[in-house]
Formats: C-alpha cells, sequence, structure tokens
C-alpha cells in the first residue's frame, strides 16, 4: 500500500469517527439545539460516504502476468485444472504478485485459493466451471453457514488472512449448481430435494451446529463437510484487506454468491450476479467494514445485498458490527429484498448508505429491509438512503421486522435496536402490499424514521406501522395522499 494511500486511510478513519460521534452528541441536547445539528449532520451525512469511499480505495499489482495455460491448463471444460491454477497463484505469489490470467475459453476446476497481491483476472470470453464432484471442496476449511462459522467445504474461491487482492475481468464463473447438484440440500422439493433424501435441516446438520454453538464448540472442532449438507459459499474473504471484486459474472451458485467476511478495504465493482437458486444471495458483507459495492446487477434467489453480522450467540462471541458501508449506482431485479439488514445480525449494522440506485421486478418482495428477532437481537443504526428508483416490489418499500422466523421458536432476551432510518427523494411505481411495513417491539420501539422527498403509488395498504415512534414526513405522499 502506498503511503499516500495509509495517510488518506488514518486522516478518514479521523473524519469519520467525529462525524458519527455528533449522533451521540446530539441526543444530550436540548430539542432546540438538537434540531439544528441534526439539519447539520444530514447536510454532511453524503460527505461521510464520499470520505469511505475514499478510504476504501483500491489494491494495486505488479505488472506481471502468469497465464494459466503456461501451468498446464486446458480449456475444453472437461480437464480438471485445479492444480494449474493453484500452480500460476502460488508462482505470482511468490514472485511478489501481478495477474493471473485466464484466458477466453471453458476451463473446468475445484475450489481456487487466492493469496496476497494476485489479481485472479478473467479475460473476456472466459468461463470458469467449478467441478459437481464434491470431494474437490475437500478438506474442510474455516468458514461460515448462515452466520455461524465452521469447518466446512471450501468456498468456490476462497482466499483467508490475505492481503492486496482481486477477482477482475470481464468472464464469467458458473457455480454449476443445479437441481442435481447442491442446491438440492436445501430441503425444497422445487430445487430437487426428493422425499426422504438428506437437507440441510436434518439433526446432523444445523441443528447439530446450534448445539455446538450452545455448548462454547471451537471453531475448528465444528467440522462438517463430508457426510452433511451445508452448502458452501461461492465467493468468500475471511479476514481480508484490501479486496477487489471487479467486472465479473458469478451464475449457478450453490449458496451465498459474495461474502467478505470479517474482512476491510472492500470494493464489488461491475458485477453481475444472476442465479436464481435457493439462498442465492448477490453480496453479504458480514463482521465487515469499509466495504463499497458499485455499478452491480443483482438478479437473485434471495436477497440482492444482505449486510449481516452473525447469528445469535455466534454474533455475539466474535461481536464485530458491519459498518461504513456504502451502495450505490447498482440495479436490483428478482430477489427478497433491494438493499437488506439481517437477518443474520446480533452483532449489529451501522452507517450504512445507499444511492442512486433502481430496483424493479414483479419477483422483488422489498426495496429496504431490516429483520431479525429477539434471539439475533443486535441492532441497526444510522441507514441513509437517497435516490432511488422503484418500478414495482412486491410487499413493501421499507420492510422492518423484529419478528423475523425460520426453523421454529425465535423468540430470546436480547431485543433489537433499530434507529435512525432515513429515506430521501424515493420514487415507487407500485408500491405492493405496502407502502410502509414496521413491526416493532413494545419493549423497545423502532425510532428516527424519516421520509424525505418520498413518492409511492399504488400501495394495496399505504401503512402498517406497529411499535415504532412518530414517523418524520417532508413532502411525502402515498397514494396521492400527503404525509
Amino acid at each position: 500500500m502506498s503511503l499516500r494511500l495509509i495517510r488518506n486511510r488514518y486522516r478518514n478513519i479521523l473524519l469519520l469517527a467525529l462525524g458519527f460521534m455528533l449522533v451521540t452528541v446530539f441526543s444530550c441536547k436540548n430539542a432546540k439545539e438538537k434540531t439544528q445539528d441534526e439539519a447539520v449532520l444530514k447536510e454532511d451525512v453524503w460527505a461521510q460516504a464520499d470520505a469511505i469511499i475514499q478510504e476504501i480505495g483500491k489494491p494495486s499489482f505488479a505488472d506481471t502476468t502468469f497465464n494459466i495455460l503456461d501451468y498446464g491448463a486446458q480449456e475444453g471444460g472437461t480437464v480438471l485444472n485445479a492444480d494449474a491454477i493453484a500452480d500460476a497463484i502460488e508462482a505470482c505469489n511468490a514472485a511478489g504478485g501481478g495477474r493471473v490470467l485466464i484466458p477466453a475459453g471453458r476451463f473446468l476446476t475445484g475450489p481456487i485459493h487466492l493469496k496476497s497481491n494476485v489479481n485472479l483476472h478473467l479475460e473476456e470470453g472466459a468461463e470458469v466451471l467449478f467441478t459437481t464432484d464434491k470431494s474437490a471442496y475437500l478438506p474442510v476449511v474455516h468458514t461460515s453457514y448462515e452466520g455461524m462459522e465452521i469447518m466446512n467445504y471450501s468456498p468456490l474461491i476462497y482466499a483467508k488472512g490475505q492481503k492486496n487482492i482481486a477477482v477482475t475481468g470481464k468472464g464469467t464463473f458458473n457455480g454449476q449448481a443445479d437441481k442435481e447438484n447442491w442446491w438440492p440440500w436445501c430441503g425444497a422439493e422445487r430445487y430437487g430435494h426428493k422425499e426422504g433424501a438428506p437437507k440441510q435441516k436434518d439433526d446432523h446438520n444445523i441443528p447439530a451446529l446450534f448445539t455446538m454453538i450452545e455448548d462454547g464448540t471451537p471453531v475448528e472442532e465444528r467440522i462438517f463437510g463430508e457426510g452433511h449438507q451445508l452448502r458452501p459459499l461461492f465467493l468468500e474473504t475471511l479476514e481480508c484487506e484490501n479486496v477487489l471484486i471487479q467486472g465479473v459474472t458469478f451464475t449457478n451458485a450453490p449458496f451465498w454468491v459474495i461474502h467478505p467476511l470479517k474482512s476491510k478495504y472492500v470494493t464489488v465493482d461491475g458485477v453481475t450476479v444472476n442465479s436464481h437458486g435457493p439462498n442465492n444471495d448477490g453480496c453479504d458483507p458480514e463482521y465487515s467494514k469499509y466495504v463499497h459495492i458499485t455499478n452491480c446487477k443483482f438478479n437473485t434467489g434471495d436477497d440482492c445485498i444482505a449486510i449481516k453480522s452473525g447469528r445469535n450467540g455466534d454474533g455475539r462471541r466474535v461481536n464485530i458490527p458491519s459498518e461504513n458501508i456504502v451502495v450505490e449506482n447498482c440495479d436490483m431485479k428478482d430477489g427478497h429484498g433491494g438493499v437488506v439488514m439481517g437477518s443474520e445480525i446480533s452483532a449489529g449494522v451501522r452507517n450504512v448508505f445507499v444511492r442512486n440506485c433502481t430496483m424493479n421486478s414483479p419477483n422483488l418482495d422489498r426495496a429496504i429491509r431490516i429483520k431479525t428477532n429477539t434471539l439475533r437481537g443486535g441492532f441497526v443504526e444510522n441507514v441513509y438512503v437517497k435516490d432511488i428508483e422503484v418500478g414495482q416490489v412486491k410487499e413493501a418499500v421499507l420492510k422492518i421486522n423484529t419478528y423475523y422466523g425460520i426453523y421454529g421458536k425465535q423468540e430470546g432476551e436480547f431485543i433489537p435496536t433499530i434507529q435512525n432510518i432515513n429515506l430521501e427523494n424515493v420514487t415507487v411505481e407500485n408500491g405492493g402490499k405496502y407502502g410502509l411495513l414496521i413491526q416493532g417491539r413494545e419493549e423497545k420501539p423502532v425510532t428516527g424514521i424519516s421520509f424525505k422527498n418520498v413518492t409511492i403509488k399504488n400501495a394495496d395498504t399505504p401503512l402498517k406501522v406497529e411499535h415504532c415512534e412518530p414517523i418524520s414526513y417532508t413532502n411525502t405522499t402515498i397514494n396521492q395522499k400527503s404525509y
């Protein structure tokens, strides 16, 4: 990293810290001073987003190319090229870094493990096919499943503890997941599961992992993989720094697609996710900070973007909030939500900025969504959404749900905190079932919701709000009624 980038990074950290400290300071002022100071803060909000982007920067690489063909790779999609790709990455890393080139053509491989100072680059016309042989993804590695750390099948693309890494280009990563491979393990018939076949909810899978977490089992002893049915992630960076994912396309994912975990200074730029399998979230930053998601297209089987921070006891054990995240210039099509916080959110999420995005599909359930419950708890605070065009959504433009639940009973002792959620300059042509849907908790109502210059048309029910302090409306209409 250059000295200039280091200096800028520390300067921006100081500026951002001072800016976000204002939120706490305001709560101690009288009403008049608070109103004046909040007005100043709102003017500075998007400058804070710009400072986060500048803080993140982008990694740089040596001008040296390592072509996988020079390491024995064979095009055609039938010969396994895992060793050739691994050898090229190893050589690139050993030489101090550079670009590992996958040229045009179809290349079959097993999991790809990235190393520091390596840019894995897909030439236009390149397609990387990941083998359907599940044994290729062993031995197990330190990874996660739905917000819980485990030892499991390797992600298809994986890096742990690396710095200055990238996946770039105009090619395609094809996970080859379908109703015959990986997807049936979710347990749903529409994804190929057959009655009586093993699935992820069986006692030896997710319930066993819950028990391990409750018993305090160390991560290295939470061993799954062979004999279990927990699907691998597509691309995961664990405990990595200075990460760039740019230009490439992902399709046919086994599970979540892009998963920065315990990582910082991450840029996801110009990526296309077109994958409609079960839990095919597009990008899920978790326990991660300083993340920039820009110019991307999401057409997914689950949330387009879901910001997470661990599940239940495991999230509280790790206790790393996801924070300082900017989403901009993205296009969301199918999905459970456009930009979502949760449901694995036990360590909290703060300082999220969403601007200049379009969301439009009859199969997009919500635009902005926050989901948690009293087993997961956590907090969401300081969320700013601006300049969003929504064509249509199924359920709600903004949904906040503190009763979210799957896998049975979801009630516990951890009351979530949700505050300071702001929507500005949002236009919605077809608002779905609800314009605004908030289900807070009587013990701790949702606070600080504001709508400014928001127009929602054709919502079946304009508002359904439970246990939420009065919402601030400025120049807002829902179904042509002013609020």
